[in-house]
């Protein structure tokens, strides 16, 4: 069973922590938020020390030493990143984050770890407390003399302001020039001249196995450098994100979301952004974002102060092997269609349920999250060549890009956000040509919905017991409710009634 991967830290600045709390996240910069925020609420900005260790225990475990070497013989084949340090550490920067948000009052006598599990079913206790003061921090780097920083969007996210430190103890207020929460890249700007800088790379020249660095501020331990290998590239997480992550072993930590990853070379490859961990803290699996891609959305933020990214229009999943045999593919490779959302570039380009889409000009797409990751780097409006396996044969098809922001207005327009302000759900007719049955598909859930428990991918199927086909009388409904709606819901072939509080 595959443990959950989510972004380790929050937007912006971190949430409260609960520190009893079991988390399967990717800690943003760490599942718990991408090297997300230390120092929050909750959260010891130092976890603790380790175990004394009694002297009987050292000498039982004791073993013979190795004969030591020679002092002019050192170790083989280990890199020394002390002139990589030296040089671009200077340009490694410390993101302080101050914001507020609203916070529930406490259930009294109720345990941390429960006051969720209790607000989901009675709803938050009568009152309305101040928001809260939160902090955060993260890392990032200074890209150009006058003072433009990349970072990663959730470190700065929601932040009412960004303090930016070097390692001269100089500190700057700064402004963030825009944030794009699908590759999880934010621009800042401090004013200052003659900076330090990084120099940048080439992420799609690194190798398997090959060393990189880290440098940033794990739990607010500025400039800390830590090393490993790059463990894997192109590698999709399943979430929502469009980025080809490039996988290390590198020692990752809440704090360094949004620093740099550097090759042997002393050159950027990437940007820290997120692990995988059943505690919370580094287990050995980090993420960084490719340089390149960090590029690409930094050009545009600085152009426009916003990006934008390229839509085909299609709901693909992975080519297991019984599939393969299914549409005689010699390999369980490539993405297969398994609809066409109607009107969109892929429809109008006339891909089909069933297709399976295996290059993207002349690029393999192996598994299915090849196909976005490629995309991420082309533009709206851009055309692309599809090589497609249909009905036992090759084909070319050629599509042209729509614009992903149009389409997310598009859906709020018309079906999305359903009376949001009670809900939070937003809802699209099922597609009938993929055989879907009644009800209204849930492409996200926020507030009180997510809170219940509703994710998106289920099938909202009636409200307080009545069937529902259309956005509208899902709305009517949910007007009507009181104290709370009871929402059915098909999820994974079995239904449910999920009460959603509506006080």
């Amino acid at each position: 069973m595959q443990t959950p991967i989510e972004s380790s830290f929050p937007s912006g600045a971190a949430r409260p922590g609960r520190p009893n709390r079991i988390l399967l996240a990717l800690v943003a910069a760490g599942v718990i938020g991408t090297a997300g925020l230390a120092g929050l609420a909750g959260i010891p900005a130092v976890a603790g020390t380790a175990p004394a260790v009694s002297s009987q225990t050292v000498a039982a475990q004791a073993v013979p030493a190795p004969a030591a070497p020679a002092p002019d013989r050192p170790a083989a084949g280990l890199p020394d990143f002390s002139a990589i340090t030296a040089r671009s550490g200077p340009a490694v920067v410390n993101i302080s984050v101050v914001g507020t948000r609203s916070a529930e009052a406490a259930m009294p006598g109720v345990p941390d770890e429960l006051q969720d599990f209790f607000r989901r079913f009675q709803g938050p206790p009568s009152g309305r407390p101040a928001p809260r003061v939160v902090r955060g921090q993260g890392s990032g780097f200074i890209i150009s003399a006058d003072g433009l920083i990349l970072t990663n969007a959730h470190v700065v996210s929601g932040a009412d302001t960004v303090t930016v430190r070097l390692t001269d103890r100089r500190e700057f207020q700064a402004k963030v020039l825009g944030e794009d929460p699908r590759t999880d890249i934010a621009v800042l700007k401090i004013e200052a001249r003659d900076l330090p800088t990084v120099r940048l790379g080439s992420s799609e020249q690194l190798k398997t196995g090959e060393w990189v660095l880290a440098i940033g501020s794990p739990f607010g331990f500025e400039n800390t450098v830590t090393a490993g290998v790059v463990s894997a590239k192109g590698r999709t997480l399943p979430s929502d994100s469009m980025v080809p992550f490039v996988q290390t072993d590198v020692a990752v930590n809440p704090g360094n979301s949004g620093g740099p990853l550097f090759n042997t070379r002393g050159e950027v490859v990437g940007i820290n952004s997120q692990i995988y961990s059943r505690t919370g803290g580094y287990q050995g699996v980090s993420f960084a974002i490719p340089i390149e891609v960090a590029m690409r959305v930094k050009e545009q933020i600085v152009e426009t102060g916003k990006a934008t990214h390229a839509r085909l229009g299609v709901t693909i999943q992975d080519v297991n092997q019984a599939l393969a045999e299914a549409f005689r593919l010699t390999r369980p490779e490539g993405a297969l269609v398994a609809s066409v959302e109607p009107g969109s570039p892929a429809d109008r380009a006339g891909l089909k349920s069933g297709d399976v889409i295996r290059a993207v000009d002349g690029k393999p797409v192996v598994a299915s999250g090849d196909l976005p990751a490629t995309l991420v780097m082309a533009r709206p409006g851009d055309r692309v060549a599809l090589d497609v396996w249909r009905s036992g044969r090759a084909v070319v098809v050629e599509a042209r890009l729509g614009d992903a922001a149009a389409r997310d207005t598009a859906q709020a327009e018309a079906g999305a956000p359903a009376d949001s302000g009670r809900l939070g759900l937003a809802l699209r007719p099922a597609d009938p040509r993929v055989g879907a049955g009644p009800g209204l598909v849930v492409e996200d859930a926020a507030g009180r919905a997510a809170a219940a428990g509703i994710r998106p991918g289920d099938r909202l199927l009636a409200v307080n017991g009545q069937p529902v086909t259309s956005v509208e009388q899902v709305r009517e409904l949910v007007a009507r409710s009181d104290k709370a709606a009871a929402l059915l819901i098909e999820r994974g072939g079995e239904r449910l009634f999920v009460p959603v509080p509506m006080a």
